[in-house]
């Protein structure tokens, strides 16, 4: 029995709340379980450097976690420099969504998606991910009904999620207390029926390739279902 008393195949109960971000050209607050992440995207003009002439935009992305999104309170990064984890994750995000993105129907410009952790409970670089993407959905749409692209620069939906062994069981969308005390841990990242990143290692024992397989499995089962709502709150 999961700590949750969820199936081995069920994700956490999901939210997406679009809009909440009265300034921000994409917004949502997304809810998986109690793990909580604000997600935004910003659009700015230009381009970085390196992309400078090229004819393509660019999609970034900046990961943090607030004081006490966690059991104790944690100085803020701002403060004490960010941290690798934070880095990773940051690149995690940003490698992610551009993988579901047209760059040259961008135009030189660039979308910074901003996602903060309110509340953490597991899983919130696969929260940042997927709730990141309906912010860029809506920051798209936003700069489609303007005129200002011309072709609709996102294609399938960007979603992640979390798989793990658990007291030796597959598990779908871990939450703390099994992260915890997981022997495989592995988080998914889809563009559609496709992959775009694996992240998995043994916390302890060994696994075997049909194990892997059987976790690959539960992450596309519950990908769809991410993507499905990803759509019904962007509308589209």
């Amino acid at each position: 029995m999961r700590p949750s008393g969820r199936a081995p195949d069920a994700l956490r109960p999901l939210s997406i709340e679009t809009h909440v971000n009265v300034h921000a050209e994409g917004s949502c607050l997304i809810r998986l379980g109690r793990t909580v992440v604000h997600c935004t995207a910003t659009v700015e003009e230009g381009v970085p450097r390196f992309l400078k002439g090229m004819g393509r935009g660019w999609v970034t992305a900046e990961y943090g976690m607030l004081p006490r999104a966690t059991t104790t309170r944690m100085r803020r990064e701002a403060k004490e420099g960010q941290g690798g984890r934070t880095q990773e994750i940051q690149r995690l995000i940003g490698r992610s969504l551009r993988a579901g993105c047209d760059l040259v129907a961008l135009g030189e410009r660039q979308v910074v998606v901003d996602c903060d952790v309110l509340q953490a409970d597991g899983g919130t670089r696969c929260a940042a991910i997927t709730g990141g993407w309906v912010a860029l959905r809506l920051a798209f749409s936003r700069l489609m009904a303007a005129g200002a692209i011309l072709r609709d620069p996102l294609g399938e939906p960007v979603s992640a999620v979390s798989v793990g062994l658990y007291a030796g069981v597959p598990v779908l969308d871990l939450d703390y207390p099994e992260d915890s005390e997981a022997g495989v841990d592995a988080n998914v990242v889809f563009c559609g029926d496709r992959l775009v990143e694996v992240q998995m290692s043994a916390e302890g024992a060994t696994f075997g390739r049909a194990e892997m397989d059987r976790l690959l499995d539960l992450a596309a089962g519950g990908a769809a279902a991410l993507a499905a709502a990803q759509r019904e709150a962007a509308g589209t």
